[in-house]
């Protein structure tokens, strides 16, 4: 888990594994997504990696105070000066954040955090993909968006999650197998109470 979608991009480059994100202070407002990041920790683990300012240290604080700590590990980056080359201006602390560093820091903070290889357990339980929501119609078609409000209400998952992120929950929430065997039965039950009401 990072805070924004640069630190996210610049994780992707280096891990292949689910990256969530708090979207920075949002996480205070957003009891969804605090929900969300917390069945996903009690599922199979999360890792938090925030920038080392103030900042990144308050929102670190906040998932402490509301994951247990048994499902979660904290990853720190060193203070490395500089500045981003998107950024104008440099952190108020003058430091590097996530996106700023490079795959071998990441990596090592990751590791030195007790991350575990992802790739062995995700062979296992098969990964879903946007073919397998736009086979179901979640995605890509006609009526796409209220399937797929009917299947976030029924796994209790956020309601504004995009298809993007909702392939990222579901792959850490549960299998391939799982996820067509409950997405089937539950769009076809909605299908057919739908035609009842008619």
């Amino acid at each position: 888990m990072v805070e924004g979608r640069y630190d996210k991009n610049t994780l992707s480059q280096c891990v292949d594994a689910v990256i969530l994100s708090t979207e920075g202070f949002g996480i205070f407002k957003d009891k969804e997504k605090m929900a969300l990041l917390r069945r996903c920790a009690e599922e199979r683990g999360l890792i938090v990696l925030t920038d080392s300012d103030g900042a990144g240290f308050v929102i670190r604080s906040r998932i402490r105070g509301s994951i247990p700590a048994k499902y979660l590990k904290h990853a720190y980056i060193p203070d490395i000066p500089g500045k981003e080359r998107r950024k104008k201006v440099g952190s108020k602390e003058g430091t590097l954040g996530v996106e700023g560093m490079s795959p071998e820091i990441l990596l090592r903070a990751l590791t030195d955090a007790g991350a575990t290889v992802e790739s062995e357990s995700r062979g296992k339980r098969g990964e879903i993909t946007k073919a397998d929501l736009v086979s179901l119609g979640l995605s890509g078609g006609a009526n796409s968006a209220d399937r797929r409000a009917l299947l976030l209400r029924s796994l209790s998952l956020p309601r504004h999650l995009s298809p993007n992120a909702l392939l990222e929950a579901l792959n850490v929430l549960m299998s391939r197998e799982e996820f067509l065997a409950k997405a089937a039965a539950l769009l076809q039950n909605g299908t057919e109470h739908g035609a009842e009401q008619q």
